[in-house]
């Protein structure tokens, strides 16, 4: 590095340090979940989702209630602006079946989803797993004395 390399780093240096840079935001892709009944619905969602700054594209697909916008926004932002049509609006709460250990637990399983779809959870609970210990039914049958029966 040359003296002019060096003296155009410490003026990057200097002049950096009394302006604030704004973080660029990344380009990333929101997912919602839209109640929408018909084309006016459609075509107001998606012309309110447009309207934000940073949006690259906006995909709407009714029969799954599905609204998928791309571009330089935030998840909160989009949201926001989608219960802002009157819609009732949620960040889409369902993954590929495929993806899911136990797809038909009962906070997965979600008869409204999409074909191929289940309901997000994190840790899904199959069931519950009692363990009776009454002395009366352990002595009953007994391992150390095949003739101890009591029933037959």
């Amino acid at each position: 590095m040359g003296l002019k390399g060096t003296l155009e780093y410490i003026s990057d240096m200097m002049s950096s340090s009394h302006k604030f840079k704004k973080k660029k935001k990344q380009l990333q892709t929101v997912e919602l979940k839209v109640r929408m009944d018909c084309d006016g619905c459609e075509l107001k969602v998606k012309k309110a989702l447009s309207s934000l700054s940073g949006v690259k594209s906006v995909e709407i697909n009714r029969k799954e209630q599905k609204v998928t916008v791309t571009g330089y926004v935030e998840a909160n932002k989009v949201l926001k602006k989608a219960k802002s049509t009157g819609k009732k609006s949620e960040i889409w709460p369902y993954v590929p079946y495929n993806l899911v250990a136990q797809p038909y637990a009962a906070a997965a399983y979600d008869k409204k989803a999409p074909p191929g779809y289940v309901r997000r959870v994190e840790n899904p609970t199959i069931g519950t797993i009692s363990t009776f210990e009454d002395p009366a039914y352990v002595t009953m049958f007994s391992d150390d004395n095949p003739n101890a029966c009591s029933i037959m």
